[in-house]
């Protein structure tokens, strides 16, 4: 049986969304990564506490700013940001800034609430997180990744309690071509565990991926990636912003032998 590696969504020419890494071979092993960094998985890392239950900070009957979105400044988006680190939502330090990573949260909590993916905040998302909308976790023990396909999130999650939330973008469930043969991009679902990972961009026949963490042989892993939508637009593997890349290897989240559950 053929093995195939899959990576991150098509780059120009095979798609339009950018870089992608696709290894396909008919048995025979793919190269050796630059680096797979530790053998073995080290002690939990230091993660925030989990989010006590929300308090209406943005409590009915509070002034709202109205419609928020990318480069909007000042003390409103401040605000917002803060609410959405409170709930777990990952967007880096807040900064009165809304820029690319504040997207990333409020189309995360987009998600979670069932609202509209615009990545904008408007008075049903203010509503929306005046109640603080949270996912449940699946797994009960341990240091976890939990992917939730439905809703194209990753669940940062330890002994049963979501510690941080981010936008992520998985496969597309759609057929194509690389190198002759045509591939399914899909994330399988099931709970598997990161096996290699590479401190920098792992080439592949396509491009690269942004400091992988590989979980499923088929090549499919978590990594950076410049532009990550609010829908499915991979090739199977799951997307999250460089920044939070960074912010997982930096933080020893994902390391080698740390439980990955796709559901």
């Amino acid at each position: 049986m053929s093995a195939v590696l899959v990576g991150v969504p098509a780059g120009p020419g095979l798609g339009g969304h950018g870089l992608a890494a696709a290894w396909a071979t008919t048995g025979a092993a793919a190269p050796a990564p630059p680096s797979t960094g530790p053998p073995a998985l080290p002690g939990s890392p230091v993660l925030p506490a989990p989010p006590a239950p929300p308090e209406p900070v943005l409590a009915a009957g509070t002034d709202l700013p109205g419609l928020l979105g990318p480069g909007d400044q000042g003390a409103p988006v401040l605000a917002l940001q803060r609410r959405l680190v409170e709930l777990g939502y990952w967007l880096g330090e807040p900064n009165g800034i809304y820029g690319v990573l504040t997207v990333q949260a409020v189309l995360a909590a987009q998600k979670v609430a069932g609202l509209e993916r615009d990545g904008l905040v408007g008075p049903a998302t203010w509503a929306s997180l005046r109640q603080g909308p949270r996912p449940l976790a699946v797994t009960g023990s341990g240091l976890a990744l939990e992917v939730d396909v439905t809703r194209q999130l990753l669940l940062v999650v330890q002994d049963g309690s979501v510690r941080q939330i981010l936008n992520t973008s998985t496969g597309t469930e759609r057929w194509y071509e690389v190198r002759g043969q045509r591939l399914l991009a899909d994330t399988p679902r099931g709970t598997w565990h990161v096996y290699r990972q590479v401190d920098g961009v792992d080439p592949g026949p396509l491009g690269g991926l942004y400091r992988p963490k590989y979980f499923h042989t088929d090549g499919i892993a978590v990594h950076g990636y410049v532009s990550v939508p609010g829908r499915a637009a991979s090739h199977g593997c799951v997307r999250v912003t460089n920044e939070a890349m960074d912010w997982l290897w930096a933080a020893g989240i994902g390391a080698i032998g740390t439980t990955v559950l796709v559901r």
